[in-house]
Order: structure tokens, then C-alpha cells, then sequence
């Protein structure tokens, strides 16, 4: 159930070459692995077809920027964040907090400084995040208009009102070399919501509608497509670690999500379930106007990675970052987790096509997360993101084959070095289904191809594939914009990006091309772990603004709060911060640690479309799935 839409994309607007405030549509060329930022705020407008301009924004309405400062020392501060997981380093699990993270690595106090009083001259309020790598400023929109001697617009497209800024902003010659990049200044939502839940009607339905199931005793139903986290903890070990009398006590978790949320809900599913969970746990703090009830596109999902985490860990406590759906919130979310320090795990499952930060020439705004999450990960923070729910081709979820063409491709901010990616699986057993069913004899990766046949055989050869098929299934692949990370070499099954991976319109005469991926890039490979997110093996949620209970949910954005509540409860035993895991689970797998009684179990059947699962690591299941109690006590045998 990622959220895999950034914006409706449309092609016709890109491939015809037609201008928008100056920005030409076609392809730019760019050097992979070595990212630059743009200088324009919204090059993506051009995307957007058709735009109309309606004059103007009110001079007096208040609106918002984000500066993000460069961090300084980069390679000094990844070669600290590698020592801080490396067993036998004098700098194991030695996380910095906010405070000294600022001293070491954040422009001089001084630098911050300077922006606030610079803005401030010009009536622009502002302030430094505790990092010192973000200014947020805020103020009346001509006073940025003069300031930056920019125009900021009131647009419409497809029903959508927004204001957006037209032009790139420049500073001061003593205070640009301090910029990675600026985001702000429209409220375009930046996110749309893919609920994965299977429909009660149509040929993909399951066979029969029995109503809900709830556990009668204890917290698992032991109904695929009805589980529970109590079914997860069956499934992944992690019952080994309850018996310990861990259950998270002490440790604090993180939910990044962009849509209002009712912490009702989530004290619904756990007292349903018959989960015994420490009241008042959840808290929640809302960035750029985020979190406010009406805004309830997604709320379903902001539930679930709730309800998933907090059942698996059920006395930690946990903090909703809940943010505005735009460009700037999904940045300021990250930026003010970090900042912090609240948390000692953070899952995400929103996410975006990596090809649309380049397409859209938004690559500052990828390196400015990848700054959050590598303060995250020497903070000893452990984030997690939902891999994608279409394949390895990601983009195809929100550009539909056959209108264009088929592109491997990943799904950010999953892709990041610095971020766990969580993959999917389909579980073993027959599927039943409105005309038949569907043998699946061993849990595998999880992508839809084995309903080829079914629906070949009952609706004909293209019936349904287009439409409903292609390309669901767990997301996985290489970065076309992270070079392989330290921890992913010498593993022998590593793979580079997919060469003629073309983005080609193929609605216009002839077919043009948008954007062409790198080939043959050697870039970090995703997921790194995978659990069930197939919803024919999926899960119950509960969601007031969707009706109550849902059945037949899944996605990878169950498998990464899942993940969170793991490591929450492995937290609690190590008695410190895990840190960035993925050295962990690939020194696992580098050492073949798989089978009964290992901290991996093997998925080698199956693909997600394009990478099939094999032994050890492979881009459709990442290592595979994790033994939740094994892995702790590996941990702890390494620490």
C-alpha cells in the first residue's frame, strides 16, 4: 500500500515542447551517482496539463520556504555512520545526539544566523531547526515575491487549486554557498494515496464475502488476508522475544505519514484483537500544517502503520510526525524527526518514482532528504521505507503501461542508502478466487504474474493484465542515483540498472521519448528485507474514515511499520539503537546465516516482473524475510 503517485503525470504536456514559465520540456541529461541541484523551484508545473493561470496569489497570504543548508564533511560523516555498525569499531553504536551532530557536521551556528537576519530585513519571520541544516521561513507572499523577485501564482489543473512560485530564487554571494537546495512556496499536493485493498466485486475478488474474522483467542486470526500483527508474530519469530518479556518498554517509535489520523482507531484494532497495550502511547506533532481532520486522503494508511508497529511492539510509545501533503512536507517531516532525536526507529510509506525527481529536475530535493537520513543513521535512528507496490517497474503505477512504455525503475525514498527498503512476499497456500483458484505452493516474492493464467484462462489473454495485473507486486530494482553502498559489496548478486529503459509516449504518432534511465549504472540495489504484502495474504485494518474495518490489505507499507515494531522490541533487547540495519542484514547473508533456527528464512521462488527470487540476496526479496528473535540474538553475539 505505498503511496506511489507524486503527481498525475501528464505526458502529452512533456513531449509535445511546449514552455511553462520558462522551463523547456524536453529530456536533460545528467551524470548518475553525482547529483546536482536545480535551480528552479517547480520545474514540475511543466508536467502538468492543462494549467490555468489565475492571477496572482493574495500579497498578504502567508506562505512557507524551506531552506536546507549543506552538511559539511559529508564523507567524514558516512565514514562515522559506517563505524558506528561496525562490530569492533571504538565507534559501535557511539550515536550522536542532535547537539553534537550540529557541532560536528552542520554549518557554523553563525551561518543560521545570517539567513534569519537576512530574511528577517525583508519582514520574512524564520528559524533554525535544532540541526542547524534547516531554515524555515514564513511570512506574506509579496514579501518573498520582493525579496527573491519572483511572482507566486494561483493555478487550477484537473480540479486542483494551488499556488505555486514561477521562478528560481537566488541568494546573497555570501550565503549561497551554504544552499543545497530550497523547497516551498506552492501547496501542490505532492502525494496521492494507493490504498492496496482487494475490491468485495469483479474478477479478481476473492471467492465468497464472510464478513470480517477477529481473533476469539489470543491476537492472530490465522486467516490469510485477515491477519493481524499477532498473525505477523507467528509468521516472522518474533513471539521468542515476547517470551523474553520484551515488548518494546522504554522505546519510542516514529510514523512519517501526510493525511489526518485518529489515534482511535488504532486503540480500536488493539483492543479487538485482544492486545493488552500501554494507554496514551501515542503522540502526535504536525509540520507545515499537517494532521488536520477532513485531510483524510490516506488516513487508512497513517492506521495501519499504527496499528502494524504498535501491535508488534505494544508498550513502546510512538510519535506521529504527521505533515502536509506537498513537496515541503514530505522534506520538513524527515528534518524535524531528526531533529528531535525522539525516536529510535522511523517507517515511512509514501513514497515516489525515483525518475520523477529527475525527470522533474528535482534532484536538490532527493539530496535533501538523503541529508535527514544520513543524521538519522549517526543518531542511531533505524528508517524504514515501503519498497513499492508495482514491480520493479515502479513508475508504471502512476504512468500506465500501455500508454507508455514499460520502465524498471525504483521507488524513492526507499532507494537511499541510508533507509531500510521493505519488500513483499506472497505467502504459501491456495487462493480462492470468484471463478477458481490459485495454488501458490511456497511463499514467494510477491508480484501478480501468477494470476496470468487464471485470468487468461477465465477473461481471455488481455482481459484484466493491463489493467489490474501489471504491474503490482513488491517493489525492487537499482538506483539510478545511489551508487552501491558500503555494505552491499562483495554481494555477488548484485545487479546495475537495466539497460534501454526508456520513458516513451506511446499515445502520440510516432512515439516520442520523455527520459531515458542509465544503463548498466552500478547502483544500490533494493529491498533489503521482504514480509507478505500480497492483500490476497494480507491483513485487517481498521480506519474510520474508510468505513471501519477493511479486509484484504496489503502493500510493502505493512512490511515497513512492521519492521519499525521489530526493531523496537530488538531496541529493548540490545539495550541501545540499532542504528542504519542493512550492514546487518547483509553480513547475514554474505554468511549464508539462512534455514530453521537461522535470523533469515530464504524466499527463492517468484519475481516482481522483472528480478526473479534466488537464493541469498535478490532484488524481488532483498535477503529475504527475518526471524525477528534469531536476529536479535545475532546481535547481540556481534555487538
Amino acid at each position: 500500500m505505498t503511496k506511489t503517485t507524486r503527481k498525475t503525470w501528464f505526458l502529452s504536456s512533456l513531449l509535445a515542447g511546449g514552455v511553462l514559465f520558462g522551463m523547456s520540456s524536453a529530456a536533460f541529461s545528467y551524470s548518475p551517482g553525482s547529483l546536482y541541484t536545480s535551480d528552479t523551484v517547480r520545474p514540475d508545473l511543466a508536467l502538468i496539463q492543462p494549467v490555468t493561470d489565475l492571477g496572482p496569489a493574495d500579497a498578504n497570504q502567508i506562505v512557507s520556504l524551506s531552506i536546507v543548508l549543506k552538511i559539511q564533511s559529508e564523507s567524514t560523516l558516512a565514514t562515522f555512520i559506517q563505524n558506528t555498525v561496525t562490530p569492533g569499531n571504538p565507534d559501535f553504536h557511539k550515536f550522536l545526539n542532535p547537539a553534537a551532530f550540529r557541532a560536528a557536521y552542520a554549518p557554523v551556528a553563525s551561518v543560521g544566523e545570517k539567513f534569519v537576519s537576512y530574511l528577517a530585513d525583508h519582514h520574512i519571520q524564520s528559524y533554525v531547526y535544532p540541526d542547524g541544516l534547516l531554515v524555515k521561513a514564513y511570512g506574506p507572499a509579496s514579501a518573498f515575491e520582493s525579496l527573491f523577485n519572483v511572482s507566486i501564482e494561483n493555478f487550477s489543473s484537473q480540479g486542483q487549486a494551488f499556488y505555486a512560485v514561477t521562478h528560481a530564487l537566488a541568494f546573497p554571494a555570501t550565503l549561497q554557498p551554504y544552499v543545497l537546495t530550497t523547497i516551498g512556496l506552492d501547496n501542490l499536493a505532492a502525494l496521492t494515496p494507493q490504498l492496496m485493498v482487494l475490491t468485495k466485486h469483479g474478477a479478481l475478488a476473492v471467492a465468497g464475502d464472510k464478513g470480517i474474522t477477529l481473533p476469539k483467542h489470543g491476537t492472530a486470526t490465522g486467516v490469510p488476508g485477515q491477519y493481524t500483527s499477532g498473525d505477523v508474530a507467528n509468521l516472522y519469530g518474533v513471539n521468542g522475544l515476547y517470551k523474553m518479556g520484551l515488548n518494546g518498554s522504554g522505546e519510542t517509535m516514529g510514523i512519517a505519514t501526510f493525511a489526518d489520523f485518529r489515534p482511535s482507531d488504532a486503540y480500536h484494532y488493539w483492543d479487538a484483537i485482544h492486545l493488552k497495550t500501554k494507554p496514551g502511547r501515542i503522540s502526535q506533532v504536525m509540520v507545515d500544517g499537517g494532521g488536520q481532520i477532513g485531510q483524510s486522503a490516506g488516513s487508512g494508511e497513517t492506521a495501519l502503520d499504527v496499528e502494524q508497529s504498535g501491535g508488534l511492539a505494544p508498550d513502546a510509545n510512538i510519535i506521529v510526525y504527521d505533515a502536509a501533503n506537498t513537496d515541503q512536507g514530505f522534506n520538513d517531516v524527515f528534518y524535524e524527526a531528526v531533529s528531535d532525536d525522539a525516536v529510535s526507529s522511523l517507517s515511512v510509506s509514501w513514497g515516489s518514482p525515483e525518475l520523477f525527481y529527475l525527470a522533474n529536475q528535482q534532484q536538490g530535493q532527493l539530496l535533501a532528504l538523503h541529508q535527514a537520513f544520513m543524521e538519522g543513521a549517526a543518531e542511531g535512528m533505524t528508517i524504514f521505507a515501503a519498497a513499492g507496490d508495482s514491480g520493479a517497474y515502479d513508475v508504471n503505477a502512476a504512468v500506465p503501461y500501455p500508454f507508455i512504455s514499460r520502465v524498471v525503475s525504483v521507488d524513492a525514498p526507499s532507494s537511499d542508502p541510508y533507509v531500510t527498503a521493505t519488500g513483499g512476499t506472497t505467502l504459501a497456500g491456495p487462493i480462492h478466487l470468484k471463478d477458481g483458484y490459485v495454488d501458490v505452493p511456497q511463499t514467494r516474492a510477491w508480484g501478480w504474474d501468477y494470476l496470468s493464467n487464471y485470468t487468461n484462462i477465465n477473461y481471455g489473454q488481455y482481459g484484466l493484465y493491463d489493467k489490474n495485473i501489471f504491474p503490482v507486486g513488491g517493489g525492487g530494482g537499482v538506483s539510478s542515483v545511489w551508487p552501491v553502498p558500503f555494505y552491499q559489496k562483495g554481494i555477488a548478486s548484485l545487479q546495475t540498472t537495466a539497460p534501454n529503459q526508456r520513458l516513451i509516449d506511446d499515445t502520440q504518432t510516432p512515439p516520442t521519448e520523455a527520459f531515458a534511465l542509465p544503463s548498466r549504472f552500478a547502483g544500490r540495489n533494493t529491498p533489503d528485507i521482504a514480509l507478505n504484502a500480497d492483500p490476497y495474504t494480507g491483513y485487517l485494518l481498521y480506519s474510520t474514515p474508510d468505513g471501519g474495518w477493511l479486509k484484504n490489505v496489503g502493500g510493502t507499507s505493512m512490511t515497513a511499520p512492521q519492521m519499525n515494531g521489530i526493531t523496537a522490541l530488538i531496541d529493548q533487547y540490545l539495550g541501545s539503537r540499532v542504528g542504519l540495519l542493512n550492514p546487518t542484514l547483509y553480513a547475514l547473508s554474505k554468511a549464508n546465516d539462512y534455514g530453521p533456527g537461522e535470523p533469515l528464512t530464504a524466499i527463492t521462488t517468484g519475481n516482481n516482473w522483472y528480478y526473479s527470487a534466488i537464493p541469498g540476496y535478490n532484488q524481488a526479496t532483498g535477503v529475504g524475510s527475518p526471524n525477528a528473535t534469531r536476529l536479535a540474538i545475532w546481535m547481540k553475539q556481534h555487538e
